[in-house]
């Protein structure tokens, strides 16, 4: 299992994955897309990875936008897991995130 990072840990990784940040303990961002269908198809392409992964986010969708959260719940906060995660859909974003 994954050990909990420290607080300086997550500051030096925030750097690794563009555009995310930390929301109430949790890695934190928002994708946005040209519309729907898109949004739709980067959230299956994740979740297949997510799956391999056994790593689940927290998300919800409206319409063009996908908001993620990323923690460890064994561990009670973020691990390198989390970050692994966020690389990932930072690269399955293809651009049309912000």
């Amino acid at each position: 299992m994954s050990h909990k990072l420290s607080e300086d840990e997550v500051q030096a990784r925030l750097t690794t994955v563009a555009g995310w940040g930390v929301l109430d303990g949790a890695l934190h961002k928002v994708f946005k897309f040209a519309d729907f269908a898109e949004a739709f198809g980067f959230m299956t392409a994740c979740a297949l990875v997510a799956e391999r992964m056994n790593h689940h986010p927290n998300w919800s969708n409206v319409y063009n936008v996908v908001q993620v959260d990323l923690s460890t719940h064994d561990v009670g906060g973020l691990t390198e897991l989390d970050f692994t995660l966020a690389q990932r859909m930072n690269a399955m974003a293809r651009g049309g995130n912000t």
